[in-house]
């Protein structure tokens, strides 16, 4: 583990800054920004990245976004209830089988799905 130097709790406090933010300005998991940033900035392996971005992520950090939505009228209870019961099966199961792929396949992994999700995006009319 790295000392805690200067540079790095700027370089966190970026980090976090700009994937709440992004998070909550366009709905995206704040990982999206968080795994790449762990890596490049402070040379994170992708495992240590996606660890670290998982542990942030934990309820409490969404819950101001979430109460922002909600007062606007914007979440669909049911439909979250049950993306969330089968969310927590996925992870599990996405997590067990990441902890075991080699650091290069799970970089090329990620990249793909950030790939595919921005050319959809984009395409979208």
């Amino acid at each position: 583990m790295k000392v805690m130097t200067g540079t790095i709790i700027v370089s966190l406090i970026v980090i976090g800054l700009l994937a709440g933010m992004l998070s909550g300005l366009v709905g995206v998991g704040g990982g999206i920004i968080m795994v790449p940033l762990l890596v490049l900035l402070l040379g994170f392996n992708q495992h240590q990245a996606q660890g670290t971005s998982l542990t942030v992520l934990v309820v409490p950090v969404t819950a101001l976004a979430v109460y922002n939505y909600y007062k606007e009228g914007y979440i669909n209870w049911k439909y979250a209830a049950i993306i969330a019961v089968f969310f927590v099966v996925g992870s599990y199961f996405g997590s067990k089988l990441a902890v075991g792929i080699d650091q290069k396949m799970l970089k090329k992994v990620f990249g793909v799905v950030l790939i595919i999700v921005a050319g959809k995006m984009l395409l979208e009319k």
